[in-house]
């Protein structure tokens, strides 16, 4: 659940208590989260359960730039929320100097080349108001599934909505580009 990757741009590693200032410096900026269910992520005491949470989970991974060497998002594997056959890839976010450029397409190529290698299924979780979440996946080849899901955030309950992407859709999409 927590391999080392490495890409043309990206190397993806195993998260550490050590990247949290890093990792902060990215997700302190409301507007990475200003689609997401817990729009308050961005402060400290939230961001912190956000980055505990994931370091917990066995499954987050930091993506750096080959090139300068920084942290540049994060993202994770679960299985918590799949069926038997799935793996997740979720609560990622990427610096927002590289939004719309080709970051967060290789940290998910990546991680779905990885996950392939275990698993038929790959879902993605995603608040169902957080569109731009939705058209990266897409973008990937993802399809929404006719499987809405609730979880509570922060107290509150939210609505999200499941893509998943097969092995076989993503073998043959690696194929045309």
């Amino acid at each position: 659940m927590q391999p080392t990757l490495h890409g043309p741009t990206l190397t993806l590693r195993p998260a550490t208590p050590d990247d949290f200032a890093d990792l902060h410096a990215i997700g302190s900026d409301p507007l990475v989260w200003a689609q997401h269910p817990a729009r308050d992520r961005w402060q400290d005491a939230a961001f912190r359960r956000y980055v505990d949470d994931g370091l917990a989970s066995g499954g987050m991974l930091v993506a750096i730039d080959r090139p300068g060497g920084r942290i540049v998002g994060t993202s994770r594997f679960s299985t918590e929320f799949t069926l038997s056959d799935e793996v997740e890839i979720g609560w990622t976010f990427v610096a927002r100097d590289l939004w719309g450029g080709s970051t967060n397409r290789e940290m998910k190529h990546l991680m779905l080349r990885h996950a392939f290698a275990h698993h038929p299924t790959v879902i993605f979780r995603i608040g169902a108001e957080n569109h731009r979440s939705q058209r990266a996946v897409e973008k990937i080849g993802a399809r929404l599934l006719d499987r809405p899901h609730v979880s509570v955030v922060d107290g509150r309950e939210i609505p999200y909505v499941t893509y998943a992407i097969a092995r076989a859709d993503f073998d043959g999409l690696l194929e045309v580009q």
